[in-house]
């Protein structure tokens, strides 16, 4: 009996290492949400903020809220993924995190 393949017990031991890395790995990756969920709000951040330039480029004004960004598709929104939305100050144009 000369059949090429794989035994049970060899099975056996692939699906331990794999799962045993997944045990490894999974943790992990919900540690980072955090991580992720904040660069990601720095990101829309630094985007909004980028958007105000170019409509007071384009208007000779700051808009008077995000609001008005939003409405002239200037931006699609400005509340982050955890549901927080970006501060906007009129008087210097500028948009800060919550």
């Amino acid at each position: 009996m000369n059949e090429k393949g794989f035994t049970l017990i060899e099975m056996l031991v692939v699906l331990l290492i794999i799962s045993i890395l997944l045990l490894l790995v999974i943790p992990n990756i919900g540690k980072q949400q955090d991580t992720i969920q904040t660069k990601g709000c720095a990101a829309l951040q630094k985007m909004v903020q980028s958007s105000v330039e170019a409509y007071r480029l384009d208007n000779d004004q700051l808009p008077d809220s995000l609001t008005v960004l939003k409405e002239q598709g200037y931006i699609t929104t400005f509340k982050c993924k955890n549901k927080l939305e970006l501060s906007y100050d009129k008087t210097n144009g500028t948009v800060s995190l919550p």
